[in-house]
């Protein structure tokens, strides 16, 4: 970050870290493996809310619902709730239906209206959820809100996530604490355009809806739509974000959105990282382009390759394929200018290949397996285009034959 900018830095509570924040997570019985399965977070009153959605074509009930009002809210939501297990997602009239019936029940335990709640689902595709299994959930999860309830809130979304994902970072702006939160769940089926991924986010200083709109969607650009792992958009994916408290004098809006931005990333590399059978987090950069979002767009296609990111899983520094990808991602550029590096290790200049450590090369990437390089285990990509002031981000992973058993055997 800008040294103008106050530093941010960790500390505990995740999604509850900011003040006047509740969760919960619960095992209601929705997934036969016994895991936590339903989650809870309550904003504090006046909370506004910014949502981002998947753009596919096929959307799971929920996502229209939580899009509608908050459209209708002009950007006011209190409650969100989540199911792991069932996608809800192509499941007809019934889809809706059921998340009409779990949030406006919900809200009467809450004591809300029906359209102050919102609801996320998480799993298989198809599967519509199971009404009262969910519904005999409801009490013992409004049971369970606490300001320390962050992390079992966070446990309670995954599905083929290996490891929790949340956040908290704190700072002082302008005398005043202030405090952000996140958590998000993902691993496979993993290529958001919005904004299975599902994000959530917490924030203690208050502003209008439009100003917290514009900062997520700008935080969601630099961060989950910046990451991918296997190339599929989900039917669910939705990111939602609630700001609740004292308001912020406008030149403290810049630091904010710095911290939003931060925890985002955060959680958006933890995805990637996550990703099903995963060894390393592959990170792109990409500069001399004529705009940030063509600098993003060149990144995230080199992580979406799946010739690049097979390589990285052999431990092969076959560059040919990262300038490949980086040709087909659409954006203008010119090959005479490339300049690529592995890690250290320079692979090209001025469009030419240039002798390099081929052995050594390799090495780097073997050292980012996972559990071998137990400080670092980015394999860090960096790709020149042009002489241009855009520079961008993305953020993949490997691609393992594991990744193949574990989504060959997903429903059977």
């Amino acid at each position: 970050m800008p040294s103008s900018i106050p530093s941010w830095h960790p500390i505990p509570g995740g999604l509850t870290a900011p003040a006047g924040f509740l969760a919960a997570g619960i095992t209601a019985g929705l997934k036969p493996s016994g895991n936590p399965d339903l989650s809870l977070l309550l904003a504090p009153q006046g909370a506004v809310c910014a949502g981002t959605f998947t753009t596919s074509r096929v959307r799971a009930a929920c996502v229209n619902l939580c899009a509608e009002r908050l459209e209708a809210s002009g950007g006011h939501a209190r409650a969100v709730v989540t199911n792991s297990g069932q996608a809800n997602a192509c499941t007809g009239d019934r889809g809706r239906i059921d998340s009409l019936r779990a949030t406006e029940a919900l809200a009467a335990r809450l004591g809300l209206e029906a359209e102050q709640v919102l609801i996320c689902s998480t799993g298989v595709i198809g599967v519509p959820i199971p009404m009262d299994t969910l519904l005999a959930g409801l009490d013992p999860l409004v049971e369970a809100l606490s300001p320390e309830g962050g992390g079992s809130a966070a446990a309670a979304i995954l599905t083929t996530d290996l490891v929790a994902k949340e956040i908290a970072l704190e700072a002082d702006l302008g005398g005043r604490r202030v405090r952000l939160g996140g958590m998000a769940k993902g691993s496979g089926m993993i290529h958001p355009a919005m904004a299975t991924m599902l994000g959530y986010l917490s924030c203690d200083a208050g502003m209008p809806a439009e100003v917290w709109r514009g900062m997520v969607k700008r935080a969601v650009d630099r961060s989950f739509n910046a990451i991918t792992v296997d190339g599929d958009t989900s039917t669910n994916d939705t990111l939602l974000a609630f700001a609740a408290g004292e308001p912020l004098s406008p030149e403290h809006l810049d630091a904010l959105e710095a911290g939003l931005t931060a925890v985002s990333q955060h959680l958006a590399r933890a995805i990637a990282r996550d990703g099903e059978g995963a060894t390393c987090l592959i990170e792109v950069q990409v500069a001399g382009a004529a705009t940030e979002a063509d600098a993003r767009a060149i990144a995230r296609t080199i992580c979406g390759s799946s010739l690049v990111k097979c390589a990285v899983h052999g431990r092969d520094p076959n560059w040919g394929r990262i300038v490949a990808a980086a040709g087909r991602a659409g954006v203008p550029m010119d090959p005479d200018a490339l300049a690529l590096w592995l890690g250290e290790h320079q692979l090209m200049a001025a469009g030419q290949p240039l002798a390099f450590d081929r052995p050594a090369a390799s090495a780097y990437l073997r050292a980012r397996a996972a559990g071998a390089y137990l400080s670092d285990d980015t394999v860090q990509i960096r790709l020149v285009v042009g002489e241009g002031p855009g520079t961008g981000l993305a953020w993949g992973c490997d691609l393992s034959d594991q990744y193949v058993r574990i989504n060959a055997d997903y429903t059977t």
